[in-house]
């Protein structure tokens, strides 16, 4: 583990002795290549001083006296940016008459790209690496660097004794893969895990997050190849293949790359969403005031992740005037919240059914709670998929064809409408009647929907009020 300290400047005045934080701890390694990244702001006119401490991590205290000490480097940031390709290697010291090993610093102006992206992969057929077992798979994520070198920005979890991983889906800053170069080169290492540290080398492949953009296809299935083994064997094809399921790209909505893209002369797909459903149901309610709530953002001034938060930011009131109140919290909370996935839209249904019962539920962590949430409330869900992302979970939770269970138990109720909006694109680009099919689809089953929870709870009607009579009229009754 290294520790980071340093100097850095505050409304012009420089504080010493700031901590920047610690990376992660890499077990059973000599030549640990470390994931965390620092950003700092550079000042070409200051000597801004940094030292970099590393230990040996003996326990999961976070009291450095607990740990052994391996060595530390003095340096500026100026001597990292300066060095060629902002590359410095520098030998580590701290321990009289001992040789410490040496650090490797490398730094890299930030681009403005501030868009985030949820991926998630599978692979296929992998090599088989341990002995008893089959294969323990993680992939490594390497940014290529200008000088040709690749610096590591993203490992995943895990996946233990298979040779077919899906590994869990992680969202990552695109700066942080290409630094905002579309076309630069990413390059993924596949291994096999081993307790001591080992791992055994599986195979690479190359792509690009433009690649990666395009989402699930048959150009984001890559076959993993190990070098040494193509070179020995003459029939060698492939260790394995890695495929894309899913790549959600969370951008800046300022830019045209986003889903969530606010362009001055038509609406983005989710305003279209919105308003081909929300000016339909809004003639049922009496006062057309709805509460708008948004999931998947981090949140100023702290940055903190919410699932759970109201677009006109007043958590006191989140009610917005009609389908147009709506749309305007929804384009000024754009302005105001980073977006980040992944998507995890439970604790929105929470909120509406904790309004249903007036009672406080537990939060719901992962989708599959969605599926018994609401199926025995007064309520339905409708939910339109935006992009090009495979939707299976959504489909699921559609329970058309097959009832939805959780633990084994069938949902009372079939609640769910899910659509995903690129099936109702009109081709020749009429955005009316794109919205009108959507419409049309979503809300279909909001009336049996309604009255199956009216029967399951034996509500019947009211007794139909009497004939309208006009004034002036005498209404006659015949014996």
């Amino acid at each position: 583990m290294v520790v980071f300290e340093g100097s850095i400047r505050r409304n012009t005045r420089t504080i010493w002795g700031y901590n920047f934080g610690r990376t992660e701890v890499i077990d059973n390694t000599l030549n640990p290549d470390f994931v965390r990244k620092f950003i700092l702001d550079y000042f070409f006119e200051e000597k801004q001083n940094l030292r970099f401490d590393l230990y040996d991590v003996d326990s999961k205290s976070p009291d450095l006296s607990k740990h052994d000490f391996l060595g530390q480097m003095f340096c500026t940031l100026g001597e990292i940016v300066g060095s060629p390709a902002s590359r410095l290697d520098k030998p580590l010291g701290g321990i009289p008459g001992k040789k410490c090993g040496t650090i490797i610093l490398s730094a890299e102006e930030l681009g403005n790209c501030r868009d985030s992206a949820t991926m998630q992969f599978c692979a296929n057929k992998l090599d088989k690496k341990d002995f008893f077992g089959k294969s323990d798979p993680f992939m490594v994520f390497y940014r290529s660097n200008e000088d040709g070198t690749f610096t590591i920005c993203h490992k995943t979890e895990v996946v233990k004794n298979t040779l077919n991983p899906v590994w869990q889906s992680f969202t990552i800053p695109v700066r942080a893969l290409c630094n905002g170069d579309f076309d630069r080169t990413i390059k993924v290492e596949v291994y096999d895990w081993d307790r001591d540290g080992s791992h055994d080398f599986i195979g690479e492949f190359t792509t690009s997050y433009r690649e990666l953009a395009r989402g699930q296809s048959q150009f984001n299935v890559y076959e993993v190849v190990n070098p040494k083994k193509k070179m020995k064997k003459k029939k060698y094809v492939n260790s394995g293949t890695v495929t894309l399921l899913l790549c959600l790209s969370l951008g800046n909505p300022s830019q045209s790359t986003s889903l969530h893209y606010m362009n001055p002369y038509q609406m983005n797909a989710y305003a279209m969403a919105l308003k081909a459903v929300g000016e339909i149901i809004q003639d049922y309610d009496s006062d057309k005031m709805f509460p708008a709530l948004g999931f998947g953002a981090k949140l100023p001034p702290d940055g903190r992740v919410s699932h759970e938060f109201p677009l006109n930011g007043n958590i006191e009131n989140p009610y917005c005037n009609g389908i147009e109140g709506i749309l305007e919290a929804y384009h000024q909370s754009l302005k105001t919240v980073q977006l980040y996935g992944p998507t995890n839209f439970a604790p929105v249904v929470n909120h509406v059914a904790r309004y249903v019962l007036q009672v406080t539920y537990s939060t719901i962590v992962d989708i599959y709670m969605t599926k018994k949430t609401g199926a025995k409330l007064p309520m339905s869900i409708i939910i339109v998929g935006v992009g090009q992302a495979e939707f299976d979970a959504m489909v699921e939770l559609d329970g058309d064809d097959i009832r939805i269970s959780s633990r084994g138990k069938l949902a009372e109720r079939d609640i769910v409408q899910f659509v995903p909006f690129r099936d109702y694109m009109d081709r020749t680009g009429n955005h009316v009647l794109s919205m009108a099919r959507l419409a049309k689809d979503v809300l279909a089953e909001i009336p049996d929907q309604f009255i199956s929870y009216m029967k399951s709870r034996g509500i019947k009607p009211n007794p139909a009020p009497p004939p309208y009579t006009p004034p002036g009229h005498t209404h006659h009754t015949q014996i």
